[in-house]
């Protein structure tokens, strides 16, 4: 029995992981069941030992979405200098490789425009992901007044730079896109 609820703990983790990617990827609307469980390596038919429903699967995939490149991103920022933090975290995360990588990147750039439709699970998701974001950012503006507003600020350049960057695809006039607005927020 033990290794019965450990392989569907397993499985139920791939799964998980396969469709926090594939939304990442191409929006909350395309992939269908039958096109992650696939790619997890599982059957259509097991689906429903997993999930109630697709949206069931979807608003944990999200959740998942959104704390995915956190750790990425604060391990970037822990190899930088000390006086290089804020351009360490906005070289990591206005990078031509993070562009051209939705599936393993950012999930508030990825699903901000999904997400407001999917109910409260997701959005809860998504704003606790800007909240983590403004936290490790707010401490590198120092300790003034503004520093929530410039991690805001910052934050909020960032995310419609990749989304528009992505929009371009990966074109000299992207990548053109990306230094400028990471030679900005370097200020």
């Amino acid at each position: 029995m033990r290794g019965s609820r450990e392989d569907k703990a397993a499985s139920h983790e791939r799964i998980v992981t396969v469709a926090a990617a594939r939304i990442r990827e191409a929006g909350t609307e395309q992939p269908g069941v039958a096109e992650i469980m696939k790619a997890a390596g599982l059957t259509h038919g097991g689906f429903y030992k997993h999930f109630a429903s697709r949206e069931d699967l979807i608003a944990e995939a999200v959740e998942r979405a959104m704390v995915d490149s956190g750790p990425r991103i604060a391990a970037l920022i822990a190899e930088a200098e000390p006086d290089d933090l804020l351009a360490a975290f906005v070289d990591a995360y206005l990078s031509e490789e993070h562009r051209d990588d939705p599936g393993s990147g950012c999930g508030v750039a990825a699903l901000g425009a999904d997400v407001a439709r999917l109910g409260a699970e997701p959005q809860d998701a998504f704003r606790d992901q800007v909240d983590r974001y403004r936290d490790q950012l707010e401490p590198l503006f120092g300790s003034g007044d503004d520093a929530r507003g410039r991690a805001t600020t910052t934050l909020c350049t960032m995310v419609g730079a990749l989304i528009v960057a992505r929009g371009l695809g990966p074109t000299p006039e992207s990548d053109a896109l990306l230094r400028d607005v990471r030679e900005a927020l370097h200020g």
